[in-house]
């Protein structure tokens, strides 16, 4: 979840001028990078052989 302040720091990052596209854009990658870094931390990951192999399905 964002919180104000990293939403603060985003917003002062941005252009004078902006649009909204590109506000939600910007919120929703650092939703994603966030959920990420739980998941990491979490142990929630896969290791990149099982991510080969899940690829590698894929194609089939």
């Amino acid at each position: 979840m964002l919180t104000k302040s990293s939403l603060k720091k985003q917003i002062d990052k941005f252009p004078e001028r902006f649009t909204i596209d590109e506000l939600i854009d910007r919120l929703i990658l650092l939703e994603k990078i966030e959920t990420g870094e739980k998941q990491s931390t979490n142990k929630e990951t896969i290791s990149e052989q099982a991510l080969d192999d899940e690829i590698e399905k894929w194609f089939k």
